[in-house]
């Protein structure tokens, strides 16, 4: 049995709803709908043989885990290695006031993040630098079975990338990362192997609205 990654990112917060930016430097809350959704997921995976799980620090990644977490009475495997993209001076501001704030930054960004961060904060070989420690510490300790993997929407689609052989700087141009959907990589003899990408079935028709907004 070959081991299988399940990317599953954070619920919805206020940020999210509103497609503001929101890193590592802002540690906020899941909404009510994001709770819904930790909890959709919770009763569509649990009965999922799960060998591990790994979750972002942030409190919005551990609202998100805590409920499948809790229903199986399994221990959340913390790493700041899976903590979102740090955004610098443009934490908690609309992708559109960036733009027309800082519009030659943002353009470089936009184009070439592998290389040009946003505001002050990370650019996407930073957050693989961190984040695919974590995942090599996965594949070192399990040689087979289900790993969940709880992070957010920058950091998945950077470690994505590096998986599959993509330049990390990609990751705005090629993935989609809805709020609590779930990517799913299966590691094969050949190497990482994309099963699912951005999977949001497991939410009520409501909350897929939501997700997919």
């Amino acid at each position: 049995m070959s081991l299988t990654l399940y990317f599953l990112r954070h619920g919805e917060t206020t940020y999210s709803r509103d497609n503001a930016l929101s890193g590592s430097g802002l540690d906020i809350e899941l909404t009510p709908a994001g709770l819904e959704m930790a909890q959709a997921f919770a009763a569509a995976y649990r009965s999922t043989p799960w060998q591990a799980v790994y979750v972002s620090p942030m409190r919005r990644a551990i609202a998100t885990a805590r409920p499948l977490c809790a229903a199986l009475n399994l221990e959340m495997e913390l790493r700041d290695g899976l903590k979102e993209m740090s955004f610098g001076q443009w934490e908690g501001l609309a992708q559109e006031t960036v733009k027309q704030a800082h519009p030659e930054e943002y353009l470089r960004w936009s184009i070439e993040p592998g290389w040009y961060p946003p505001g002050d904060g990370e650019t996407a070989r930073e957050v693989a630098r961190r984040a695919m420690p974590v995942i090599q510490e996965i594949m070192e300790r399990f040689t087979g079975g289900n790993v969940l993997i709880v992070s957010h929407k920058s950091t998945i689609r950077v470690v994505l990338c590096s998986l599959l052989g993509l330049d990390v700087g990609l990751y705005r141009h090629r993935f989609d990362c809805p709020v609590a959907s779930v990517s799913i990589v299966e590691m094969r003899a050949q190497g990482p192997f994309l099963r699912i990408l951005a999977d949001c079935h497991h939410l009520p028709e409501a909350l897929r609205s939501r997700a997919n907004t």
